[in-house]
């Protein structure tokens, strides 16, 4: 018998936009879900991150880069949130590699059982490996269209895009829609 997957990932890094991983912090747990946010920690216990706007300070004890294949099948979904998230985890300090948090999503995206979720500026993670959004309908922020172009993303213009188990929302104001939608998919899933 198959162990239920009840953990919500988030990608986290400083600049995140608060209210987005406000909501989350209280909307995943409403519905049974754990909620875990992972970062690159560069070999440290954990790192307190800054928000964007209320300077708000979130502290991450788990590292993506230490997770087993086995623990991530444990999550039923993975997020990549708003704000500079993003821009900040596709750092790589060996330019000729594929930076290790998009080495993660391509993890993440290997497995069909993990939902992906991704919102606002979320898609610049993809940078490095558009292969892993080519040819998905997509929605994005609207200053990231010429991105989600260049990646070979099928953009459409709404708000919320699920394109199997790939779900995009256009903006960290989205975040209810892209959460409901994650968590009703997750839910449909059998354990």
């Amino acid at each position: 018998m198959a162990i239920p997957r009840r953990k919500v990932g988030v990608l986290i890094e400083t600049d995140f936009y608060e209210n987005e991983i406000f909501y989350y912090q209280h909307r995943f747990p409403e519905d049974g879900l754990e909620l875990h946010f992972l970062s690159r920690l560069w070999g440290n216990p954990s790192l307190t991150f800054k928000g964007h706007e209320l300077q708000a300070l979130l502290e991450c004890r788990e590292s993506f880069e230490t997770l087993s294949d086995a623990d991530l099948a444990g999550f039923a979904a993975v997020i990549v949130p708003a704000g500079m998230v993003a821009d900040r985890l596709r750092y790589t300090d060996k330019v000729d590699q594929i930076p290790p948090a998009t080495r993660f999503l391509a993890r993440v995206f290997a497995d069909p059982a993990i939902v992906k979720g991704i919102i606002c500026h979320g898609l610049w993670l993809c940078a490095p490996m558009p292969e892993l959004v080519r040819g998905r309908k997509m929605t994005c922020h609207n200053n990231l269209l010429g991105d989600a172009r260049a990646y070979g993303v099928s953009y459409v213009d709404q708000d919320l895009v699920v394109d199997r188990d790939l779900v995009s929302a256009r903006t960290g104001g989205h975040c209810h829609l892209l959460a409901r939608q994650i968590i009703d998919l997750v839910k449909a899933r059998p354990a």
